[in-house]
């Protein structure tokens, strides 16, 4: 059966884990759905994995489209998240609907969009026009450099605090899913206790509604410093099939993420 947005919901709901992975391609795609993957998140960490790049600045919309198309080739029942590239839904609320139309179209049920209450008029917009939005705060890679670095945030009480307004915010504009990357777990646990929208983790310690991860570090085989987050799934399996099944199990089980993998 074809998983749904309020599949998700009902999931989180009766406190059942959600897991997600990235991917690009359809036979990942395939992969992933029969080793029990959710929910499959086309990223533009895709501008890391598979470009070469140091940062996901340069993927463009054609990019996102391409290999959205390609995912939804290989997935038959998992449900599938297509990132919006840097640019394409900054300038406003209509660039935003007419870029995220065209990856609808190219097989996402859902887009997601970094940032915090700035955005929650671009979120409302666009749910309201039918258009499912997962929200992402803390680390937004897209805003790498403005930030200085990919650096813990929300680590004090008016980082924690803004970033707790924004979470309310996203919500209360229509956003039916929230990314939480690279916070204290005690925060993430906080703004997941206060939303009624499951809380997807990375870096965020166990007790959102889920974790995902990005598929090459799970896999051991991104290339350069893993981050504190990551577990590399390969390294006591027999198969990619196989670290990808454990994967999913240890999120449906709270074991993973550990604590050695949070803030």
């Amino acid at each position: 059966m074809k998983m749904s947005l309020s599949t998700l919901q009902k999931m989180a709901e009766s406190h059942e884990k959600i897991a997600i992975l990235t991917c690009y391609d359809a036979t990942f795609a395939a992969v992933l759905e029969s080793a029990g993957v959710d929910a499959l998140l086309v990223g533009d960490s895709l501008g890391n994995v598979l470009h070469g790049n140091t940062t996901t600045l340069a993927v463009t919309l054609r990019d996102m489209i391409y290999h959205t198309r390609c995912v939804a080739q290989g997935a038959s029942n998992a449900f599938i998240i297509a990132d919006m590239p840097f640019g394409s839904y900054q300038k406003s609320p209509e660039q935003a609907f007419e870029n995220a139309a065209a990856l609808i179209a190219a097989g996402a049920q859902m887009v997601k969009i970094e940032g915090g209450h700035l955005m929650a008029d671009t979120v409302r917009f666009l749910a309201q026009r039918g258009i499912p939005v997962c929200a992402h705060i803390g680390l937004t890679p897209q805003s790498i450099h403005q930030l200085g670095g990919y650096k813990l945030q929300g680590n004090n009480d008016k980082a924690a605090k803004q970033l707790s307004d924004d979470a309310k915010a996203l919500e209360k504009s229509g956003a039916s899913l929230l990314v939480l990357e690279m916070i204290p777990a005690k925060l993430a646990k906080k703004i997941t206790q206060s939303l009624a929208i499951p809380t997807i983790g990375i870096g965020a310690g166990p007790d959102c509604a889920g974790q995902v991860l990005v598929l090459h570090d799970m896999l051991g085989i991104s290339q350069g410093k893993k981050p504190r987050f990551v577990k590399d799934f390969m390294a006591n399996s027999n198969s990619i099939q196989e670290a990808i099944s454990h994967y999913v199990n240890t999120v449906k089980t709270g074991q993973f993420p550990g604590k050695e993998h949070q803030f």
